[in-house]
């Protein structure tokens, strides 16, 4: 059988926090950051060495770059109580409706008076 027994009080029943990052996982993202770090001239140079041949390349490379820098957004859902649409009673009004006819044929229609 194995070497757990119902009464041992060295087991951690509560187990990790969520969120915990194991030890290797943390000495990889420490080597990473020194790496980067250590090279932030040479980037800045092998970047504007892309951007020379291909600028939307370089666009790229620093946009998937900022992913490991910058935490992307979630998106936020607005709701109002009880689960409603809280923009089913707002109203835009533009002036007139470009599709109306009225005032056109007489040349009363003045745009700025709107």
């Amino acid at each position: 059988m194995s070497g757990f027994r119902g009464g041992d009080e060295n087991i951690n029943r509560a187990g990790k926090k969520p969120g915990t990052i194991n030890k290797t996982t943390k000495h990889i993202r420490e080597a990473y950051q020194k790496l980067t770090e250590d090279n932030l001239d040479n980037m800045s140079l092998w970047l504007a060495q892309i951007a020379a041949e291909d600028p939307a390349k370089a666009m790229d490379t620093m946009i998937r770059l900022s992913e490991y820098i910058l935490p992307k957004l979630a998106r936020t859902e607005l709701i109002g109580q009880d689960g409603d649409d809280l923009f089913k009673n707002i109203k835009f009004e533009f002036g007139p409706d470009a599709n109306d006819q009225t005032g056109r044929e007489q040349g009363d229609f003045d745009l700025n008076e709107y």
